[in-house]
Order: C-alpha cells, then structure tokens, then sequence
C-alpha cells in the first residue's frame, strides 16, 4: 500500500513514532499541489488548513480515501467527503487514531490494519471527543490562572501527579497551540456555554 502524506516536522515525528511496516510505502509531499502528483492508494492532509482552494486541490484526489487533520470543521463544513482525523500534536502518535466521516468509508479498515493502527470512529461534531475534553481541561485551568489561585507550573505539576495526564494543562497547551485551543472553543461556545474562552486565555497569544 502507497500512501502519500502532507506534514509538518512534528507530525511527522509522531506519524513515524507509530513503527509503520515495511509493507507500507510512505511518500511524503511538502505541499498540496505535490502530494496530488503522487500516485497512492490513500492521502494524508496532517496539516489541512480550511481554504476553498486546498479543498479543491484535495477534491482531484478522490474517490481515493483522503484524510483531513480537521479537528474543528465537520464533513458538513467541508462538503467534500473526506476522513477527519485527529493529527493535533501530542495526539497522533496515541495508541488509538480517532477519525469522523460524514458518510460510510468502509475501506479505511484496509488502511489502519496495513499501518497496523488501532482506530475509533467517533461522531462527525466540531471538536471530535479527545480535543474537545482537553480543550475544556485547559480552558478551566486557564480559568484557575485567572482568578491568581495557582501558578502555571503548580497547576500543571497538580494535574500531572493527579490525573496521571502525560502533560499539565499549560504544557499541553503549548504543544498544541492556544490558537487552536480557542479557535475550538470558540466555535463550540457558540451553542454551548461551558466552553466559553476563559478571559486569561483569550488575551494569550
């Protein structure tokens, strides 16, 4: 199986974290125009970015599966019928590969068993599940900074020893990007209240 894959450093590190088989070919594409020049059984976007003309670009690949790191935008969204994926950092290299699709993909199976990958299926909703839970854990902890109760560092020390988390809230933050933190809660806020942008959090940059 060929399987041509868009990413960055740090994706990239992860993806390969993951001990691929021998029996897998990864081509690999340092922009969207060359990752459609490669000839594949299945494409990677791991830093798909919303843009009409990328979604376009993407669109010639088809029928053949196409994966989107599209954490926030639903298949909805998109209105292509593209695999989402969550490629955020830290988040690829999990054991298991969380993914979302607006209609059935039944040869992602075929996929994820020749990369040897452990894979859920889980709702196409803004946010998928893991994001959306460790975008609220930071948020509140963003909360917690605001009202002066702790430190960043005694916080992400507290939830470290426990929760057992691999990062403190601060730390994780960091790897994936406040950015994209608030752009993820931003976008649910606007039908659920509990994840309001703690106000400490909207003024990081």
């Amino acid at each position: 199986m060929v399987i041509g894959i868009l990413a960055d450093e740090i994706s990239k590190k992860e993806f390969l974290s993951k001990n691929i088989p021998e029996s897998v070919e990864l081509v690999w594409a340092d922009s969207v125009r060359s990752l459609g020049i490669i000839d594949a059984d299945a494409y990677m976007d791991l830093v798909f970015e919303y843009d009409n003309e990328r979604i376009a670009q993407l669109k010639r690949l088809l029928p053949r599966p196409v994966f989107v790191n599209s954490v926030i935008y639903t298949t909805k969204d998109i209105r292509q019928p593209f695999i989402r994926i969550n490629a955020w950092p830290t988040m690829l290299g999990r054991s298991i590969t969380e993914t979302a699709m607006g209609e059935d993909h039944p040869e992602i199976k075929n996929i994820f068993d020749a990369l040897n990958w452990k894979y859920q299926v889980v709702p196409d909703v803004i946010g998928m599940i893991t994001p959306r839970i460790i975008a609220m854990i930071i948020n509140e902890a963003w909360f917690t900074l605001g009202d002066g109760t702790s430190t960043k560092e005694e916080i992400d020390t507290a939830m470290k020893l426990g929760t057992n988390y691999p990062y403190g809230p601060f730390e994780w933050a960091e790897k994936i990007g406040t950015g994209r933190i608030k752009d993820l809660l931003s976008e649910l806020s606007r039908t659920d209240s509990r994840y309001t942008v703690a106000p400490a959090l909207t003024n990081e940059r």
